[in-house]
């Protein structure tokens, strides 16, 4: 069963500035977030994560287009007055009030009763864990648990919706996976729809229901994360998220979802999953993960072949790069067994392996 939208965005256009020095944001930017969601908007800097999120918020308008929220058109409401509420990356605390001042503060000036806000602030540090911290100073806390501090505080009104604003920035990296799973945790917790920024793939990735991959102020595809990644539908998604080999083809023909490419390198014939909305063509790029693909020796069948150029050992895996006969670079990576250890070595002749399932035409 499909839930309800929490916020919908339709042909949303922004615009800063006039004239020839005027910048578009946003370009007819439609999207649809489920209610009780966690969905990501990636991207890189200046792709218009961070306006839509503004939009949604309140803190800036649209220049054109519509978004509502449970249906209902916002335009017209302030910030204070929209069921959200905002986590900036920089958090915003209050360094000389308390953990539990910080978080009832936003209580008190929706002039909740003492009882009330008492209530709701041991809630929500139960919630972020935080419980004997509740009388220390934010400024005598560690990084990590301001940032958990500015959570509690954001959930202490129960918005209907949370944004939050590339709020693990500024943590160490073991911190911020933690974090992670922490953010993944509260939101099934409370049943709140999460809105995430980031450009850090890992990060939307591991959290996220679904993804809305940006650039240049367009959504270019929207999906789960597993379908994002295994089936990117542009170049730059493709590009964008992870490690990828990219080859070149002819379309020797089409059905029911899949292509059957004729590859430009060694003219192998194989199977790819085609991208909706593709209209066909005679030349194709397909993308192949590295981790799709399997290495094999020389005399073994294998769908191409080329020259060993370099082994990198990474622990638990281990990427393969090989020179292809076209001139290109192919990587594989392959997950390392203690009983089964790799016997292949620089300057070896190698073959590569690419199953029905593995690769996936672009729409571009």
């Amino acid at each position: 069963m499909v839930s309800a939208a929490a916020v919908e965005a339709k042909g949303v256009t922004k615009v800063f500035g006039a004239g020839p020095d005027s910048v578009r944001a946003l370009d007819g930017v439609s999207v649809t977030i489920r209610e009780n969601e966690f969905f990501t908007l990636l991207g890189p800097s200046g792709c218009g994560k961070t306006t839509l999120l503004r939009l949604i918020a309140g803190f800036d308008f649209p220049t054109e287009g519509e978004i509502l929220l449970y249906g209902q058109d916002i335009a017209p409401l302030p910030p204070f007055k929209r069921p959200v509420n905002t986590v900036f990356q920089n958090y915003s605390l209050f360094p000389h009030m308390t953990v539990g001042q910080n978080i009832g503060f936003g209580l008190e000036m929706l002039r909740k009763s003492k009882a009330e806000v008492d209530a709701r602030v041991a809630e929500m540090l139960r919630l972020v864990r935080m419980e004997e911290l509740r009388n220390r100073k934010t400024s005598q806390i560690s990084g990590g648990q301001q940032q958990r501090v500015a959570l509690a505080r954001a959930l202490a009104p129960q918005p209907k919706v949370l944004l939050l604003d590339e709020p693990l920035s500024a943590l160490d990296y073991k911190l911020r996976k933690d974090m992670q799973i922490e953010l993944k945790r509260l939101q099934n917790e409370t049943g709140i729809t999460f809105i995430f920024v980031t450009h850090d793939q890992e990060e939307a990735l591991t959290m996220s229901d679904r993804i809305a991959v940006m650039s240049k102020g367009h959504i270019l595809q929207v999906g789960t994360p597993r379908n994002i990644y295994d089936h990117p539908a542009e170049r730059f998604v493709a590009n964008f998220i992870g490690e990828t080999n990219f080859l070149q083809g002819e379309l020797a023909g089409t059905a029911g979802g899949k292509a059957n490419v004729r590859l430009s390198c060694g003219g192998a014939a194989i199977a790819a999953t085609l991208p909706e909305g593709f209209s066909p063509k005679e030349k194709v790029t397909v993308v192949v993960r590295p981790e799709h693909a399997q290495i094999v020796g020389n005399g073994t069948r294998a769908t191409l072949t080329g020259r060993l150029e370099n082994v990198v050992y990474f622990g638990t895996d281990t990427h393969f790069y090989v020179r292809l006969e076209d001139g290109n670079e192919f990587i594989v990576r392959q997950q390392n067994s203690r009983t089964k250890p790799n016997s292949l070595a620089p300057g070896d002749q190698a073959g590569i392996v690419i199953d029905d399932t593995s690769a996936q035409v672009l729409r571009d």
